[in-house]
């Protein structure tokens, strides 16, 4: 039997895995994903979202899906790792993904693969009256060709509205290569930094995951203390607080135990520390744009 299951709960509570039905919207991710939306729906282009390693980009990325999937009046695709090597391998990829019509080409050339591209949005997004929509993770490991397509991309309009929708979602070095590319920083329709969640959202957050799970029991798992205790350590990166919470739960079951106190959380957290394996750079360097 699996370690949750013998604690109360259904489901893995703290996976790492970016599944959204166990995103918490702190207020920094639903203004996120809310302006995100409006501008999708506007069809003004280019969404910008910046966030240190661990803030929930990816797992926002995965909420914005869902969100899109409801509606039939969207295409979209999501581009997990854009390490390009070039600009025809770039082009390519994307001809391929949005199952794009390029039989009657041989050997398509760059400007073959950006005019397949610009007629497709042009019948998607006019003939069709369809949202195309482009969302990039890890959108720092962009290559200067690789931008230099998008800026391309985001050419192709009507006299109403942009007929690609692109949004990236990077860590915080995205911000200082876009703002070395000509005539790409003032193509940015919005444009918002992920900070770390405060101790109230960090316990939020946990509570949200606990019932997510199927976790029915009346008690407290919890402890404040030990959430304090959490919060404080992970400097209120998600990921670093789903990784501690689930720590503590095998914790628990090693022990024989059925509540979070202060102590579990403190050995977990000298331990880390003894090993070295704690981060000695979470920060987060706010209003960067």
């Amino acid at each position: 039997m699996s370690y949750f299951k013998l604690l109360g709960f259904e489901k893995e509570p703290f996976s790492t895995s970016p599944d959204p039905a166990f995103f918490y919207l702190s207020k920094e991710h639903e203004t996120a994903l809310t302006n995100i939306l409006i501008e999708v729906r506007l069809k003004r282009g280019l969404s910008v979202i910046l966030g240190d390693v661990g803030t929930g980009k990816t797992s926002l990325s995965r909420k914005l899906i869902q969100e899109l999937k409801l509606r039939d009046d969207f295409v979209f695709n999501i581009v997990l790792d854009p390490s390009f090597e070039n600009e025809f391998i770039f082009l390519s990829y994307l001809v391929k993904n949005f199952d794009i019509n390029t039989v009657s080409l041989n050997n398509p050339t760059i400007l073959d693969l950006r005019g397949a591209i610009e007629r497709f949005l042009f019948q998607k997004g006019v003939t069709e009256n369809k949202t195309v929509t482009l969302i990039i993770d890890e959108a720092q490991k962009l290559n200067e060709s690789s931008l230099e397509i998008l800026r391309v991309l985001l050419n192709y309009e009507t006299n109403e509205y942009k007929l690609l929708q692109l949004i990236l979602l990077g860590q915080l070095e995205l911000h200082s290569k876009i703002m070395n590319i000509t005539n790409f920083f003032d193509r940015i329709s919005f444009k918002y930094t992920l900070n770390p969640l405060d101790f109230y959202e960090t316990k939020e957050m946990i509570n949200f995951r606990i019932r997510q799970a199927g976790y029915k029991a009346n008690m407290q798992l919890f402890m404040d203390d030990a959430v304090k205790e959490i919060h404080q350590y992970s400097r209120g990166y998600p990921r670093q607080i789903t990784l501690l919470c689930h720590k503590s739960l095998k914790n628990l079951v090693l022990r024989n135990k059925f509540i979070v106190d202060v102590e579990i959380i403190r050995e977990l957290i000298e331990e880390e520390i003894k090993l070295g394996w704690n981060r000695k750079d979470l920060l987060l360097q706010k209003n960067s744009f």
